[in-house]
């Protein structure tokens, strides 16, 4: 590690630069290993203190996509994707219920249940071997926002009170509070304390919000580099959430992507999706 040049994370809390972290971000995009020490090599030349993460994901993305194979890139990009499904979150909810899905899970978004003391809405509800769970999704337009104990303190009583409700179609076994970014170390506290589940980008550990994306190969479609941010915004706005949703030619020419486009978007996204 350097440990002489600090950069700037997206909390704007500093940190030195780990060549280490940064490698093990290529290989999970699925680098090889002469362009993961090409692009280590070159981002070490240009490092400069204060240099931040995005400057530096930005650096080894433009690498990636002109000198390797496009789904590698797009694998790279899957953190900077999620903000994309923004700035709504309804995409990102959308996007849960997916995952979810992928893992064998019965999910669907914006259901309306009947607690023991109020009605609730939850983002996503799912179920599966008997367990069912009221996901809340705090979605963050930018990678600096946490999501704190304010929000674990909220879902925490709605699955109370959904978890108590004489409403059998409306009970719950489980509360999760779901995030694109990281928690509070508040928020962690308390939920370890009180059993509400949290979900984010790299907590917990093992299976966290990346791992099972990668698990399942359910990429967003906003990874794709063959499409236009206005192609994959009519896309998001038509509840087309994931790269391997858009492998039709008839849905890409649906959505205004020209003829002569279309192959070149089918391939990344067939080779994007595979397992």
């Amino acid at each position: 590690m350097n440990a002489e040049i600090l950069i700037t994370k997206a909390d704007g809390e500093q940190e030195p630069f780990d060549p280490l972290k940064l490698d093990a971000s290529l290989v999970r995009a699925g680098a090889s290993p002469a362009m993961r020490k090409r692009i280590t090599t070159r981002i070490m030349q240009d490092l400069r203190p204060g240099m931040t993460t995005s400057e530096i994901y930005r650096h080894a993305y433009d690498i990636l996509e002109r000198e390797e194979e496009q789904p590698v890139a797009a694998r790279y990009s899957i953190k900077r994707a999620l903000f994309s499904l923004g700035p709504s979150g309804f995409p990102f909810e959308q996007f849960l219920a997916e995952v979810l899905r992928a893992h064998g899970w019965k999910a669907r978004t914006g259901v309306a249940l009947t607690g023991r003391c109020a009605p609730h809405e939850v983002d996503v509800f799912a179920e599966k071997e008997g367990r069912r769970i009221g996901i809340e999704a705090k979605f963050h337009n930018e990678a600096g926002g946490k999501t704190d104990i304010k929000d674990a303190l909220y879902v925490k009583a709605r699955f109370e009170d959904l978890r108590n409700t004489p409403d059998e179609s409306s009970r719950l076994t489980e509360g999760w509070l779901v995030t694109n970014t990281t928690f509070t170390r508040n928020a962690v506290r308390y939920a370890q304390c009180s059993g509400l589940t949290l979900l984010a980008w790299d907590y917990p550990r093992e299976n966290n919000l990346l791992r099972m994306i990668e698990d399942a190969r359910v990429h967003p479609l906003t990874c794709l580099t063959t499409l236009s941010e206005s192609e994959k915004r009519r896309l998001l706005d038509s509840k087309v959430v994931l790269c391997r949703h858009v492998a039709t030619p008839h849905l890409l020419k649906e959505y205004g992507i020209k003829p002569a486009r279309v192959p070149q978007v089918l391939e990344e996204a067939k080779r994007l999706c595979s397992v």
